[in-house]
Formats: C-alpha cells, structure tokens, sequence
C-alpha cells in the first residue's frame, strides 16, 4: 500500500473518531458476542505488521458480505498464535465506496480475540446492491492492504457475472501462479471447492524432480498445525492477491482435515487414530478462523455447518455443498473398485438433511441457473473397456443411489439449468449428466465442469483430449486436460460461457495463462458444447499418451 493511502487511512479514521467512539454499525461474528471491544488494547505488544496474512471477503448477498483477516507477526510460529501476544486486540475496519478509500460508507471495530487464532469477521450490510466496494483493517499504527469487494443483484434483478472456481492447491507441487493470474482476472465472485491447504508433513508426497517448497511442522493434527499451515499458504503472496480481488465462496474437501476422510472415519480406519475426531475439531476451528465464513459456520466441537445458498439476482443460486461431512465410508476401500457397495441405496453422499436441503432448493429456486459448487466427480466415469464397472468409491460413483436421487430432485423441479462444478481431480474436464449412465443414448440432464488443480501434481502435461480413454468409454465426457489452472466462466441470463486456463509449468513463478478450450451451455439445453480448442503443439502430443493408469495415478498425488 502507498504511503498516501496509509495516511488515508489514519486521517479518514480520525474523522470517524476514536477507535472505541467508531460506531459498531455492522455486526462482528466474535463467538463471544457480549465482549466489549473498548476492553481490547489497539496495538500494545505488536512490534511489527500483523496483517501478514492479508485480507478476504465472503459470502455475498445484495446487501452486504463478510470481511475477514487474521492478526499474526510471525505467520509460522510453533505454537499456533502467529507470534502474537495472548490478548485480544481491537481492529478498525473501514469500507469504501472507491478503490483509493475517499468515500468510508461503513465503519467500525471488531475483536481479534487468541481464542480463535486473533481472526476477525465481520459481517457488513445495509450496503447498496450490485456495486463494487473496497475495504481494509487497521490496529493501532498498522493498516492492512485493500480488498475488493462486491455486492450480489437485488434478488427480483438479472445481471451478468463473472465466476471463477479453483481447488487443490498442494504447496509444496509449486508456485500458485494460477491465483495471481485468477486475480489479474478481475472475476466478481471466486469458489474454492476444496483442497485449499494439504495436511501432509514435508514431502509424503513428492513429484518428479523433486517439490518445489517445503512444508513448516509436522502433519498437521493438532489445532497449532493446522494454524500453522494454514498462515503459510495465506502468507503466500498470489494467494493473497486472489482473496485480495474479489469475494470468494469456500467449502472443503479433505485435505483440510485427512486425506479421503468420511464423516468420523479418518483415511486408513485400520491403523488406530484415537483423537481423530478431536483432530477433526481442530481443523474445522481452523478453517473457519481462516475463511472469510458468516457465523452461522462457527464450528460447535465435531461439526460445522459448511452448505449453504447463495443467491446472484435471479441469474444464479449457488449451491455450495459438504460432501465429506456426512458421508457414509468409502465402500471396498478408496480406489478405483467394481463395488456392489457402490449401489447401496441407503448409502448417502451427503447425508439425509442435506439432501432434502438441497432438492428443497430445487423446488424454490427461480434462478435462470442453478449451481452445485461441491467437491468430487458428479457424472460417472468408469476407466473399463470391458463389462465391469471400475470407478472411484471416493466420489459420486461410489454413491450410486445419492446420485440418482440430486439428478432426479433437479429433474422433478424442473430446474431451468442445472449445473454441477467439482475439483479434486486435478485436472479440467467437462461432461453432460445423465440419469442413467447405462444408457448412453438416454437424454442429458445436466452439465459439470471441472477445474484442475493450482499446483497438486506439478506441472502437468498437455495432451489431445480426444485420444482420452476415458472419453471413449464415457461417451458423456467431453474434455479433459492436464494442466494447472483454474475455470473463468460468464454466466448470462441465455448463455454460461467456461474458458479452462492453464499455465504451462508450476516449478517456476510467473508463467502466463492462456485458454485451452471453451465449453458453452445454453438456456434450457442441457449439456456442454465446445467452441473452442487451442491446437496441441505436435511435439508435445508425440510425446506421451496419457493412459488410465496416469489418470488414477495424478488424481491421487502419488508420483
């Protein structure tokens, strides 16, 4: 931040008063919320910046949304606290009508209490719909970088928007050059779909040629890890940028907690994890310190309320989606398997109320779209030529019967466009939906799009998609791409618009991003439709033919 802005900052907060005159004219998501914020010094005991972590925003709605930071001087302290010392502290925040912070509309303080990692939310309203704002954070002499903001359509209006979704970010794999690039983007509103920080100790996981940087501290367990590394991926700068440059809808997948989790059972149930699910408590108080989430997300012990809808105008409901939480365990283990547990009709993705939440919303939707942001591969994709069936239990396909039951709610509401965005497998994809997969000439009924990963897997490779052999046994899939990057899409009231962004290597910083393909869906016509595909350098398709093997092979970090 400029100087001129700095000084902005401390003169605009002057007029508005003392730190404990500001008015609290929004309310603060503290768990505790009788503490009296006059109570919470403004700066004694910081020494240096404490806004190392930079700023996030959340969860929009026409009249407002949630501004996040998280005070830490030393963002990879052992113990958790961020170098910070063990009190709470009173943060100033200001929103502004203009991006060099002229005109403050809303002002006022919150606490950053060491009881939840000294995060701070605040959640804004009584602002005016579908416009920009810009925000920032103050304590005691130090201002945090300016945010932007953005507010949802009033729900009666229609409005273009441009939406961007990423997931599987693994540190270590490389440089997150594809949220910098995102954030170049200047998208209206950003989904995370899981995987945004990985669990894993320094190099469990290696690629070839070794992992570019190293994970701090010991796989994460404890509420201490988990604040750890949580701090070091938000301490990295592109990231920053990302959160920095638009409001962003967040749910999980399983890295924040333990690879390939299920409810209360951790990855491997055969070997004894006695404080599994304490060590789910810590990571779901982690998160939620972390992410910039409405108070109706505040974990209670064990569980925390992660779907949720939100609303763009009547352009698009978004249905964001927790399927680990409530899942049934993986049936005949969580590789790819020809599992009679896959068909189980009482086995449950999601869980009965989440279920009846989500086809409730079916029912009362009247957007021109409606979207799934949720975490694993929707449609089925079985890697056999022959008469078996061998899928991943870890997604959609190990649950059958929770499948059929989403696509049959959507299709019993009549829902105008219904389609479904995943991450996790690190790689982009693109596929029409149906109700029965056994009957490949049967209707479509649905469209997903898949974001590949920012860095799990390393660089990646690109390939002519079409030479897949996975689009040769699911006629359904469309696309599929190995490359870093992430999915821009705009989304119009006649037409949704996905351009798949790559960056060619991850192992170095900078590289540029350039459109793959592009895939339309048009109003009321389910499924995808191609309209673009950047040719394939003839050297690099000569080189290697991607086969299944690879596919399960990346999709699981192994190397």
């Amino acid at each position: 931040m400029s100087q001129l802005n700095r000084r902005h900052f401390l003169v605009t907060g002057l007029a508005a008063g003392a730190a404990a005159a500001i008015p609290a004219t929004a309310a603060s998501a503290d768990p505790d919320p009788a503490a009296e914020t006059a109570q919470a010094p403004a700066s004694r005991g910081l020494s240096t910046d404490p806004f190392t972590l930079g700023v996030a925003c959340g969860d929009p709605d026409h009249e407002g949304f949630v501004l996040w930071t998280r005070l830490a001087q030393n963002p990879l302290a052992e113990d958790g606290f961020g170098g910070m010392p063990q009190r709470p502290f009173t943060v100033q925040w200001q929103v502004y009508a203009d991006e060099r912070g002229r005109r403050v509309v809303r002002s006022g303080v919150s606490v950053a209490a060491p009881e939840w990692g000294h995060s701070v939310h605040v959640e804004v309203d009584r602002l005016s719909s579908d416009r920009e704002y810009w925000y920032r954070f103050r304590v005691g002499p130090y201002v945090s970088p300016m945010g932007r903001a953005r507010t949802a359509p009033h729900p009666l209006s229609h409005g273009a928007l441009t939406m961007a979704f990423v997931s599987c970010a693994q540190y270590e794999h490389g440089w997150f050059t594809s949220y910098r690039r995102l954030a170049e983007e200047h998208p209206d509103l950003i989904l995370h779909l899981g995987d945004y920080q990985y669990e894993y100790t320094k190099d469990t996981y290696t690629i070839p040629g070794g992992n570019v940087r190293d994970h701090e501290g010991p796989e994460t367990e404890t509420l201490a890890n988990y604040r750890q590394r949580h701090a070091q991926y938000k301490a990295d700068p592109d990231l920053q940028a990302a959160h920095a440059a638009a409001p962003w809808l967040v749910v999980w997948d399983d890295h924040e907690l333990d690879n390939n989790w299920a409810d209360e059972v951790p990855e491997k149930p055969e070997v004894p994890q006695p404080d599994f699910l304490a060590r789910r408590a810590a990571a779901f108080r982690a998160y939620y310190e972390n992410m910039p989430l409405r108070r109706t997300s505040i974990p209670r012990g064990i569980d925390m309320q992660l779907y949720r809808r939100i609303r763009w105008g009547r352009t698009a409901t978004f249905h964001m989606m927790d399927t680990r939480q409530y899942r049934d365990d993986q049936g005949c283990g969580d590789g790819y398997r020809d599992c009679p547990a896959a068909l189980d009709p009482a086995r449950s993705i999601t869980g009965a109320a989440q279920e009846a939440w989500l086809i409730d919303g079916f029912h009362r939707s009247r957007a021109q779209w409606d979207i799934l942001g949720q975490q694993v591969f929707f449609a089925q994709r079985d890697n056999n030529a022959g008469p078996a069936r061998i899928t991943s239990m870890d997604a959609w396909d190990g649950y059958v019967a929770s499948r059929r039951r989403i696509t049959q709610g959507w299709m019993d509401a009549q829902v105008r466009n219904p389609v479904v965005l995943t991450g996790d497998v690190h790689a982009h994809w693109a596929g029409d939906l149906k109700l029965d997969y056994d009957d490949p000439t049967g209707p479509t009924v649905g469209s997903e799009l898949v974001a590949s990963s920012i860095t799990t897997g390393g660089d990646g490779a690109d390939s002519d998609p079409a030479t897949h052999p996975y689009l040769t046994i699911n006629p359904h899939l469309k696309f599929y791409n190995n490359q870093r990057g992430y999915v821009l899409t705009k989304i119009e009231r006649d037409l949704l618009t996905a351009d798949f962004k790559v960056v060619p290597q991850v192992h170095e910083p900078g590289a540029e991003a350039y459109t793959r393909a592009t895939f339309v869906v048009e109003d009321r016509v389910p499924g995808v439709r191609q309209t673009y595909l950047r040719p394939l350098d003839p050297a690099i398709g000569a080189r290697k033919q991607v086969t299944v093997e690879d596919t399960v092979r990346l999709e699981t970090e192994r190397p």
